[in-house]
């Protein structure tokens, strides 16, 4: 809705609601007057009376008459006052006062009213009984302005607390005035129509208000329909009511207009309750007692057309189009305006507008049927019965929220047998028992817990059992069992005494919670005020006359979406599938960026995040980049390929318009909450202009998430109309400021990144310059891409106890969340203070006892409340004794640099410097590996590294040359084919050498020569075939004599040494084929003829990763590389995890016509490469059932299976030379780890 007609409608509300608050509260400005102090004493009665001088009539405030109050002769919670006020009245306020002069006073209290003297309800407050405070002595007045007014004509003050040294005493007074309304009283046969003084009405607003009370759950109270399917329908269904309009569509009688809202719950109680519609075109706010719902009705139109009339209390006219089978509403309402037109007051005076169809009467009929409330696991009612009939009958009404409880037990006389009526989830069971076998087992029924009531209707002679459901005679139920039945003499109905003989009651079912009514016993109903009087048979921990039942799903505390299910004591949120947890649904599962992804140590990929935490967004899928020094939010849209354009001029220029993965709140919250956003644009054009000459009217622009115009490119400033190379000043022609503005025969492009934040992302894309001679243009729209998280590393620093940062008042009455990270060396200190007027929320850090407020000393980091962040270093910055940031990161997340990666410091977080660790990426944990063929060899010469040159003197050669290596720890990956094959070689410059190699049957030997003087130490590994193409992993460990091997990440085996337990003078390392073969074993001969054809992967000795060193750092490694040796990747052909391959389309940017044609006509014939596109896609999934079918065949073969999880274990464990040669972790003083809440 724009804002013209938000004022609108807001006017209209105003004036609707002005009139009929003039109507039916005309005296409500003035509404306090002393209602009770002018009453006679029969006004005034009680549960029970101590003594004459204590009676009710003597409980008027401030009085001092008889005792000076009222008393009841015990005080128990089943006592009340009660006052008639003569006719129903309006209430604002009430007050009290002890008994004077004495001890007795009550301290709290629940209010309780009726226009019957039956059927109580109890005065509500925050959608809960409302305990009133009472008094603390006999004299104080405590007076209580009611949150919202009541109309009843009778009270009741029921006390729940007292002075405990005292006994219950009161004095009261209420405040008030006169209540007057128009009433009718509708017999479910009848109504009202309200006809127009034309044949039609067309309305774009509407204001309908009325109150209604009635015993019966459904009914149409509002009927109005037109030949072009317009209708209005107010009806009761199931206890609730359903409002449903329709204001049309083009097709005549559509659905499509149809809309429908349901609100409220167990209205069918017979107190008042009001409903409000008003509309204004298609906006509704539809309100049923203090619950609101505002939605907006389908359709294209704004007016609802009505002919002839509109119903009230039912639809009159059989054949109308929405009758079927629509029962009209029984019951009474009162005040019922229609658009300021007083429907009721007409129909009294007879007006000529009302037609009155049927029996309707203006004055409402109330049946006295009295309720009784189980309220909790220890309630049960005990009705006498007429022992020994032959036979008995029982029916009653019940409702419940509780799946399962015991309804009624009946011991038969002579103890032959019980009857047992009972809930079991949901459903109805009855049972006869005669002494310890079944004889009759009845199940009926279903979810008979949904909070309305049922009836139930059973019937025993002789040997014959009926019982009726819900007064419907297809649920009528026989059974016939072998026993006579003889009534017993007690009823129990809801449950069973605590304290009772053993064959008196048993209830294995647990006890009913709910309300009964309308109980008949061997057909005579019976009188529960006798009950209620303590004149009739006996109960425990109930409610009489009232039914206390409350919905616990309204309003519905299940948040996003989740599904509210209740018992009678409290509610239960189901989560499924809402991407939210907890009570109510109101924490995300998600992280709230990519940033707190990377920070959980996970690798790119695609992540839901939910960038307003527990707000009313949806989480978003986004595509999460960890790169080493960034980690970037990658959104797509619909047209992110080079797209051709012709024909768009000035005037009927071409609209694009992109559609991205998430809408344009959930865009806007993710950018945000980022440091930074771009997005690239790209147009190609050969006699295309773009923006035009300086400062004249651009041929194409666009629109970001503010919906304004925006004639800046790529690559310039918001408000400058230029291209990147316009700022530059590198355009091809210096009179404009755009490539393409030189309006060239030839191709020619203007590239550049849109990065500023309020702009962004791009939405509409306007062009219009390719409709002359020669004209052609090509468009290429980035995806959006962001970086950091200003919120995540958010962070202040606390230096006393006194230090503390100030915030506006949390709220969170009914949910919240709390969420920060903290790190700290106290033991205690508050953490976060929120003060209310009477309640508080504190978070404390505490060490045995309370911190009593002690300050806190730490940092405290990303501090969000109900899903909102608070700018802690902003108002650090400004705070004395606080700090904005906090060092140390490395503490908390150092850990995440995997395989010896080193952990650097940041202002804002770490990185992982994989300088020193075989393995790359952002958390050192992506393989290097590298493809070798026949004679490629890669050689680490350990003496460049040391630094020593070649021409050094003879005295420090000497030197380096007895430098010993008494500990070596070595690990690689690979996968072959070939066999027998050099892995690894590792020599000296006394003839001293490590070989690993794969002998002839493919298994793995080891060889040491620590002594030129000795043999070598040979170790032939049980490994089975490991020239199978299949990745294994190598891991070799040697302590002076001792060596341990493990494949594949299984058992470790250790070996002893015969020789020397050092290497001494490393010369060294040598991948794939040894080119100084001189000296060679034969053995190692052999397996040097093709040196090694496979990949090598992840390869460490010690602290040196010789194989990426040779790859990333070629020119200053001391590495040379022979043959061919190409970068890849060993686990591809093993489909293990999902590899993204990306095809890139771009244009030279000199102007080259050739250059810039051929990717243009990629673009016109995306078709062609959509069909290529699938063709790959099924190739590819086919290779991959392949590949798993024989990644699985192969997982039964030996011992040495290739176990895939273990294998990703293995590489994200520290090597141990590197935990032996050096720790990488920085010092940090606080010593101490973050922790989150």
């Amino acid at each position: 809705m724009d804002s013209l007609a938000g004022i609108k409608l807001s006017f209209a509300v105003s004036l609707f609601i002005s009139l009929w608050a003039c109507v039916a509260t005309a005296h409500s400005h003035n509404c306090d007057n002393h209602l009770v102090s002018g009453l006679p004493q029969s006004a005034f009665s009680s549960s029970s009376v101590l003594s004459t001088s204590h009676s009710p009539g003597f409980a008027k405030l401030n009085r001092r008459d008889g005792a000076g109050g009222w008393s009841p002769v015990d005080s128990n919670k089943y006592q009340w006052l009660q006052i008639d006020l003569g006719e129903r009245t309006e209430i604002t306020a009430i007050a009290t006062q002890g008994r004077y002069g004495s001890s007795d006073w009550v301290t709290s209290y629940v209010l309780m009213f009726s226009d019957t003297e039956r059927n109580w309800k109890q005065y509500r407050q925050e959608d809960n009984t409302w305990a009133f405070p009472g008094n603390s002595n006999a004299d104080s007045v405590v007076h209580y302005k009611l949150q919202y007014s009541i109309r009843a004509r009778f009270l009741r003050f029921a006390p729940l607390k007292w002075n405990p040294n005292g006994r219950i005493g009161m004095r009261v007074e209420v405040y008030g005035c006169p209540y007057k309304s128009d009433v009718a009283d509708f017999d479910g046969r009848s109504s009202l129509l309200y006809r127009f003084n034309q044949k039609s009405v067309s309305t774009v607003k509407d204001m309908i208000s009325l109150k209604f009370k009635t015993l019966q759950s459904d009914g149409v109270m509002l009927h109005g329909e037109g030949q072009r399917g317009d209708y209005i329908t107010l009806e009761l269904k199931k206890s609730k009511l359903s409002l449903e309009i329709n204001l049309g569509d083009t097709k005549l009688r559509s659905v499509n207009g149809h809309t429908s809202v349901t609100l409220g719950s167990l209205l069918d109680d017979q107190h008042w309750h009001s409903i409000t519609i008003e509309r204004y075109n298609k906006q509704v706010n539809f309100t049923v007692d203090k619950h609101t719902q505002h939605f907006r009705t389908k359709g294209e139109f704004d007016y609802l057309d009505i002919d002839y009339e509109l119903s009230f209390g039912g639809i009159p006219v059989p054949g109308k189009s929405v009758t079927f089978l629509r029962k009209n509403f029984h019951g009474c309402i009162e005040n019922l305006y229609y658009n300021g037109v007083n429907i009721i007051d007409l129909a009294k005076r007879r007006k000529p507008q009302i037609h009155v169809v049927g029996n309707v009467t203006f004055s409402c009929m109330e049946p006295h049927i009295v309720p009784v409330t189980f309220m909790t696991s220890s309630s049960y009612l005990l009705l006498p019965g007429k022992p020994q009939m032959d036979g008995l009958s029982v029916s009653f009404q019940f409702r419940t929220w509780n799946k399962d409880g015991l309804l009624l037990y009946n011991e038969f006389h002579g103890t032959s047998g019980v009857l047992q009526i009972y809930l079991v989830k949901g459903k109805l069971k009855i049972t006869v028992h005669k002494l310890s076998w079944s004889q009759a087992d009845i199940t009926t029924g279903v979810n008979l817990n949904d909070g309305l009531w049922h009836s139930i209707n059973l019937n025993a002679r002789r040997n014959r059992v009926s019982i009726i459901l819900d007064n419907n005679a297809t649920s009528t139920f026989h059974s016939t069992i072998q026993m006579q039945i003889y009534s017993g003499s007690s009823y129990y109905f809801g449950g069973c005494p605590e304290q009772t003989v053993a064959t008196d009651c048993l209830n294995p079912f647990g006890t009913f919670e709910g309300c009964m009514r309308l109980i008949l016993i061997d057909n005579q109903a019976v009188d529960l005020i006798l009950v209620q009087q303590g004149l009739q048979g006996n109960f425990t921990d109930l409610h009489i006359d009232l039914c206390g039942i409350q919905d616990r799903c309204l309003p519905n505390y299940c948040e996003h979406g989740g599904e509210c299910s209740q018992s009678w004591n409290t509610f239960h949120c189901d989560c499924a599938g809402t991407g939210y947890t907890g009570e109510t649904c109101h924490s995300s599962l998600y992280e709230k960026s990519c940033e707190a992804y990377r920070h959980r140590g996970q690798m790119s990929d695609f992540f839901s995040i939910d960038p307003d935490g527990s707000g009313s967004l949806k989480p978003l899928l986004v595509y999460c980049n960890m790169t080493e020094d960034k980690t970037w939010t990658v959104i797509q849209h619909n047209n992110t390929e080079l797209t051709k354009v012709q024909g768009s001029s000035s005037s009927k220029p071409q609209l694009v318009h992109l559609s991205y993965t998430a809408n344009r709140e959930q865009l806007q919250a993710m950018i945000n909450n980022m440091d930074y956003c771009e997005q690239e644009v790209s147009y190609h054009c050969r006699r295309s202009r773009l923006l035009n000459t300086p400062g004249g009217t651009p041929f194409t622009w666009w629109i970001g998430r503010t919906n304004e115009k925006q004639i800046y490119w790529g690559g310039s400033l918001p408000g400058v109309q230029k291209c990147a190379c316009g700022l530059e000043e590198s355009c091809l022609d210096n009179k404009y400021h755009c490539n393409c503005d030189a309006d060239s025969a030839e191709w020619a492009n203007d590239t550049g990144l849109l990065s500023y934040k309020d702009h962004l992302p791009l939405t509409q894309l306007i062009i219009g310059d390719t409709n002359r001679t020669g004209s052609e243009a090509a468009y290429k729209l980035g995806s959006l891409r962001c970086n950091g998280d200003n919120n995540y590393w958010n962070a202040a620093s606390f230096n006393t106890k006194t230090s503390y940062l100030h915030f506006p008042t949390f709220h969170g009455e009914l949910s919240a969340d709390i969420t920060f990270f903290f790190k700290t060396t106290a033991s205690s200190g508050v953490f976060l203070e929120n003060l209310g007027i009477k309640d508080f929320i504190r978070i404390e850090l505490s060490w045995g006892t309370a911190s009593r407020q002690k300050g806190f000393i730490g940092c405290i980091r990303a501090l969000q409340l109900n899903g909102v962040n608070l700018d802690l270093e902003e108002r650090a910055k400004m705070t004395p004794g606080v700090r904005p940031g906090c060092p140390g990161h490395c503490t908390s997340y150092g850990n995440l640099c995997h395989n010896g990666g080193r952990c650097i410091e940041k202002y804002n977080g770490y990185s992982c410097n994989c300088t020193p660790s075989a393995y790359d990426g952002p958390f050192c944990k992506t393989e290097v590996s590298a493809l070798f063929k026949v004679g490629t060899s890669l050689i680490y010469n350990f003496q460049e590294f040391y630094g020593i040159a070649k021409n050094l003197s003879a005295h420090l050669s000497a030197i380096y040359m007895d430098k010993t290596t008494p500990t070596e720890n070595t690990a690689f990956s690979f996968r072959t084919t070939q066999a027998p094959s050099i892995l690894l070689y590792v020599d000296t410059y006394h003839d001293e050498y490590l070989a690993v190699m794969l002998l002839q049957n493919g298994s793995l030997q080891v060889r040491y020569r620590l002594a030129n003087s000795k043999d070598p130490d040979i170790f032939n590994i049980n490994s089975g075939n490991l020239a199978d193409g299949l990745l294994h992993s190598v891991k070799i460990d040697r302590e002076g004599p001792s060596v341990y091997v493990e494949i594949d990440h299984l058992h470790s085996m250790s070996y002893k040494l015969s020789s020397d337990t050092a290497f001494n003078g490393l010369k060294s390392l040598v991948l794939g084929k040894i080119i100084d073969a001189g000296n060679l074993d034969q053995e190692i001969l052999n397996a040097n003829v093709q040196g090694f054809v496979g990949c090598l992967s992840s390869v460490q000795f010690n602290w040196i990763a010789p194989l990426k060193v040779g790859l990333r750092h070629f020119t200053s490694a001391p590495v040379t590389v022979k043959g061919d040796l190409v970068e890849s990747d060993c686990r591809s052909s093993m489909m293990t995890e999902p590899i993204a391959v990306t095809t890139a389309l771009s244009f030279a940017d000199h102007s080259k016509p050739t250059e810039e044609e051929a990717p243009l006509q990629k673009a016109v014939k995306s078709d062609s490469a959509v069909i290529g596109g699938v063709i790959a896609i099924v190739i590819f999934v086919i290779l991959c059932i392949f590949a798993i079918t024989g990644r699985l065949l192969y997982q039964n073969k030996g011992t040495y299976q290739n176990n895939e999880a273990k294998r990703t274990e293995y590489a994200e464990a520290p090597d141990v030379a590197l935990k032996n040669k050096a720790n990488y972790q920085d010092a940090v003083s606080e010593g101490k780890k973050e922790y989150f809440i």
